[in-house]
């Protein structure tokens, strides 16, 4: 057994098919963001499939993102309006060919998380015109929103079909020179119909693929590509939340939902809606909690976390199972159930669960209580190895299940330990640097 490592938690910048609901219309009653939170959570969606993919799956494969959906904004304004409404500096040069952002309420809540991409296939080439992808769902929600705020800007606002855009993820892990997704790869190098980014939130996680199939159907079929459901693994696996149901929408903060480690903020930008909360946690606050992965296990010793690195993903996927004991998934834990200590009663709640897949899913966690994560400037101490946690199932009431407990065990992704431990040796260099400036002060008064 490696020896356990304590990483340094410091708030900064750095390097899930889904049911389908109605799109709200004009005679629908306004409910407010509270209100609405509250109907997601009675009004949970399951995912197109649940059966835990194989690991060729989960280390390379494309897959269709049904779950995600785009907004055309095209005009003279587009750049400036969004520039002012999302958290993310939109004309940065490392932002070019895509940037992960999101739109926040006045109070700095998350109201949704969203990647921009610039269009080159757009209806007015040479011209500004960008993609807007947000959770399917909320599309229409969203569309509105943007609507409601443009008052006299320039931009033609466009809620996209899917026949018009298709949305795939790609990723690959092994090294192979072909593989499902060949095909499409060779329609972005022939046709130029096609657009390939790298998935601006976590390196190596994959790259998105924009087709516009007005010009040119895709020649991929059902036969080709990856289950949906492989891609949303390999997303819990690495700690990477999405769309406004693990986001909460109205409820979530940025820096929680680890936007500030997917590079997802700009602390230096001008203002934007949402701002002033998310710059005074930034610099005066500290992130106590963070949406983490999360292993579920029923009896027995917790599952050992493989070792930081590259390798850890790999070996992660054999502790994948379809279910989490016979006949109970994570699919049957409701949103926002509480995480608990076995046998003690906190004052508030170490975590609660967010969304899972068979054994594995996403829960916002405390993490100086569920990891072994120090936080900037506090003893550690809260954290213990043997401490286990618990959360309830959802069931009939007197039912069997309703009474079903399964343990819970959250830990801290590679890709993040590696954020904070930059993040950290900027911090130390800083310090030191003012130090000698100090230093030197005081020399030239003597």
């Amino acid at each position: 057994m490696q020896p356990a490592t304590r990483s340094i938690a410091v708030a900064g910048p750095a390097s899930a098919a889904l049911r389908h609901r109605s799109a709200r219309t004009a005679t629908t009653p306004f409910v407010c963001l509270g209100c609405r939170s509250v109907q997601r959570k009675q009004q949970r969606r399951p995912f197109s499939g649940t059966a835990v993919s194989t690991q060729t799956d989960l280390r390379s494969g494309l897959t269709k993102l049904t779950s995600r959906r785009l907004i055309s904004v095209s005009g003279p304004d587009a750049s400036k309006f969004l520039q002012g409404v999302i958290t993310n500096n939109i004309n940065a040069p490392h932002n070019a060919n895509g940037v992960y952002t999101g739109f926040l309420t006045a109070q700095g809540r998350v109201v949704h998380d969203v990647i921009i991409y610039p269009d080159d296939l757009g209806p007015e080439p040479g011209k500004q015109s960008f993609l807007i992808e947000v959770d399917a769902d909320e599309a229409a929600t969203l569309h509105k929103h943007i609507k409601r705020y443009k008052l006299r800007s320039k931009f033609n606002l466009k809620l996209l079909d899917p026949e018009e855009r298709a949305l795939y993820h790609s990723w690959n892990d092994v090294d192979q020179a072909a593989g499902p997704w060949s095909k499409l790869i060779d329609e972005v190098q022939k046709a130029g119909n096609a657009r390939a980014v790298p998935d601006p939130r976590v390196p190596a996680f994959g790259s998105r693929v924009i087709v516009n199939q007005a010009s040119s159907p895709s020649p991929l079929t059902d036969g080709d590509l990856t289950p949906e459901s492989s891609y949303h693994l390999r997303r819990f696996l690495l700690g990477i939340p999405e769309g406004q149901s693990e986001i909460i929408s109205g409820t979530a903060l940025p820096l929680e939902s680890n936007m500030d480690v997917m590079n997802g903020i700009d602390f230096r930008k001008g203002c934007y809606v949402g701002q002033e909360l998310t710059i005074r946690t930034k610099h005066r606050g500290v992130v106590r909690k963070r949406i983490l992965p999360c292993i579920i296990y029923s009896e027995g010793a917790a599952p050992e976390i493989p070792a930081d690195g590259p390798g850890q993903l790999a070996a992660l996927e054999k502790l994948l199972k379809p279910e989490i004991e016979e006949g109970v998934k994570a699919e049957m834990i409701p949103q926002g159930a509480s995480i608990d200590k076995v046998d003690k009663k906190s004052r508030s709640a170490p975590g609660k669960w967010l969304r899972g897949i068979g054994n594995v899913g996403l829960a916002l966690c405390r993490l100086e209580v569920m990891t072994d994560t120090a936080l900037p400037g506090e003893t550690p101490g809260m954290y213990s190895p043997e401490q286990e946690f618990v959360l309830s199932l959802s069931g009939e009431e007197g039912s069997e299940v309703e009474a079903k407990k399964v343990k819970v065990k959250a830990f801290v992704p590679f890709w993040l330990k590696d954020v904070w431990r930059i993040e950290a040796e900027k911090v130390e260099e800083e310090r030191r640097m003012r130090e000698e400036l100090l230093r030197d002060r005081e020399l030239d008064v003597e």
